[in-house]
C-alpha cells in the first residue's frame, strides 16, 4: 500500500508496533474534529472509526490517518500571539535594557573573579 505519509511517521516507521490507548484517544479526537469541521463525510467517519478500534498494530492505521488534517502541535505559541494589534501592523519592540544589565553585571563578576584568581595564583 502507498502512503502520502512522511517515512518518518508512526505508522509508516513502525508499523508492528502495537495501538496504545494513547494513540486511539488521540486518533478518536483528530477524526471527531475533521468530522465536526465537514472534512469527512459520515460514510467516512464511521470507516475510519471501525478501523481505528480493529486495529491491533500501528501499520493498520493508515487508512485512518491517510488524508486527516496534522494533529495541532501547539494551541496558542507566543510568536504568534496577538498583542491586540491588527495583521500586518508593527508592534513595540522589547525594551532589552534589563537583560544587557544583568549580562553587563555577569561579565564583571566573571572578570573580577578572574582578575582575583589570577593574583592568588601570583
Amino acid at each position: 500500500m502507498s502512503s502520502n505519509l512522511p517515512i518518518s511517521s508512526p505508522y509508516r516507521s513502525t508499523p508492528d508496533a502495537p495501538v496504545t490507548d494513547v494513540e486511539r484517544d488521540q486518533l478518536t479526537s483528530r477524526l471527531n474534529a475533521a468530522f465536526t469541521d465537514g472534512k469527512l463525510e459520515q460514510d467516512d467517519y464511521q470507516f475510519r472509526l471501525d478501523q481505528l478500534f480493529a486495529a491491533t498494530r500501528m501499520g493498520q492505521l493508515l487508512p485512518v490517518v491517510e488524508g486527516l488534517p496534522p494533529m495541532a502541535t501547539h494551541s496558542n505559541p507566543e510568536i504568534v500571539a496577538s498583542a491586540g494589534g491588527q495583521p500586518g501592523e508593527l508592534d513595540n519592540t522589547r525594551n532589552a535594557s534589563r537583560f544587557a544589565l544583568v549580562l553587563i553585571a555577569v561579565l564583571v563578576v566573571a572578570v573580577v573573579l578572574i582578575a582575583l584568581l589570577f593574583l592568588v595564583v601570583m
